[in-house]
């Protein structure tokens, strides 16, 4: 017998949170919906569900985001841990990055591909499972591209969504939910948010929230609850896992302090993060800069300098902003203008430019709401007037279009730029990890160790 034929004779004892102990095994349905909020260990579960399958059966999976370069970090570290923990090395699972891979023993197989690279998904057959993590940020029109690829006639095909929740007008809520304007219900999302399980249509619907992980730390959950305090939005997203939008405001937690009541705060920050970011501007929009000081451990960021002009030419720019030369500080601006770039980095200063790609406006005003407090300075005037009441638009039937503003405000442009490659101490991303991997560990070396999740036998 060999080592592929012995998988399964030895026998993984491995945690995992009850309310997702049925899923794991559960492949009656052809699509499985799991929402819920920050920290309920869905992705992780997910992850434990294809492994395990593909362990078991010969097969192609497809892990999709709509940005492949946050698949890296995301997706494909999470089922390289999920596979450590679970006793698989090297022999068993092999994971490469270069092309994206993970490969089993038995000949499986998974690829990661991005929606924002349409004509790589086109060429992808043989596939009979399709994880789409974070699907609320996938395009409609990439889906239905996505259910045109699943089409493996040798064994039932399967397609795993998961998201947190987001506004009503998403396609995601339309499609599996409720569609008012075509008068379409599928599933009261209400009756979702009660009896947790749901399987209807030949889809599986699954609700989370951060109660049904056991192994998620204190801190992580105060950190939710807290939000109740400054986005009731975000608390109803995060915290509850249930989707609506009530607000329109972009930034309930932005407040006004008094220049030197920010200032004393910022220095006495203990681990300051310091950020500067430039939006660029022509004839009718501003030349935008905000100097930025970020409390990681408390999430709060502070905005205590601007500078914000129109119709200037880049050599007068620089004349009035030459204290960021002399200062040395690395600028983060509009990577969309490489010309101008690389004129400021010829007049001496240290300027690069800030990532973007489709779905990025989304990304980074999400980042920025993940902020306990947003403080500016009363000096900082421009960024008061387009920040303190900036709301979101509303599509016809009244519900917020999460990607775009009443206004269109350079600073919110500066500020992205010059968080670029910070995580705002990600309360959605944060490691819980270890706790649930080490507890895996612990549990395949002692029998007796006890824990409220219910213990699986793989």
């Amino acid at each position: 017998m060999n080592k592929a034929e012995t998988i399964n004779e030895n026998k993984i004892l491995f945690a995992l949170n009850d309310h997702f102990f049925d899923f794991i095994d559960d492949w009656s349905s052809k699509y499985y919906f799991l929402v819920g909020g920050y920290g309920s260990s869905k992705s992780y579960h997910v992850a434990v569900k294809i492994i395990k399958k593909l362990l078991e059966e010969k097969r192609k999976a497809l892990v999709v985001r709509e940005v492949f370069d946050t698949l890296r970090e995301s997706c494909f570290d999470l089922l390289q841990e999920v596979a450590l923990a679970m006793g698989f090395d090297e022999s068993i699972i092999k994971f490469t990055v270069s092309p994206m891979q993970v490969r089993f023993i038995n000949g499986s197989k998974i690829i990661f591909k991005g929606m924002d690279k349409p004509t790589k998904v086109k060429s992808i057959n043989g596939v009979s499972i399709i994880w789409v993590e974070e699907c609320s940020e996938v395009k409609y029109e990439g889906i239905k591209e996505l259910i045109g690829r699943l089409r493996n006639f040798d064994m039932s095909n399967h397609i795993i969504y998961s998201t947190n929740p987001v506004s009503k007008s998403n396609w995601c809520y339309k499609h599996f939910f409720i569609d008012k304007r075509n008068h379409i219900v599928k599933l009261d999302d209400k009756d979702l948010y009660k009896k947790r399980i749901v399987v209807k249509d030949n889809v599986y619907y699954h609700h989370s929230t951060c109660d049904d992980n056991y192994f998620l730390p204190q801190d992580y959950r105060d950190g939710l609850e807290e939000m109740k305090t400054y986005d009731e939005d975000l608390y109803r997203v995060a915290r509850k896992g249930q989707f609506g939008t009530n607000g329109t405001k972009v930034l309930p937690q932005f407040e006004v302090k008094k220049h030197y009541e920010v200032l004393e705060a910022i220095d006495n920050i203990k681990n300051k993060v310091c950020r500067v970011g430039m939006d660029f501007g022509f004839e009718d929009s501003y030349n935008a800069i905000v100097r930025m000081a970020i409390d990681d451990d408390e999430k709060i960021l502070y905005i205590y300098w601007e500078y914000y002009k129109n119709k200037m030419t880049d050599d007068k720019t620089a004349k009035e902003i030459r204290e960021l030369k002399e200062t040395k500080e690395l600028i983060r601006a509009d990577c969309a203008e490489p010309k101008t770039i690389k004129f400021y980095q010829q007049e001496g200063f240290r300027m690069i430019g800030a990532k973007k790609f489709p779905g990025s406006r989304l990304q980074n005003t999400k980042k920025v709401k993940r902020f306990r407090k947003i403080i500016c300075s009363e000096n900082c005037t421009n960024t008061i007037y387009e920040l303190e009441e900036l709301t979101y638009k509303v599509d016809n039937d009244g519900e917020i279009i999460p990607d775009e503003f009443t206004i269109d405000p350079h600073t919110f442009s500066a500020i992205w730029y010059g968080l670029d490659g910070y995580e705002v101490a990600d309360i959605k991303n944060k490691g819980y990890s270890k706790n649930v991997y080490e507890q895996g560990r612990d549990i395949k070396k002692s029998n007796s160790k006890t824990y409220k999740g219910k213990k699986v036998v793989f």
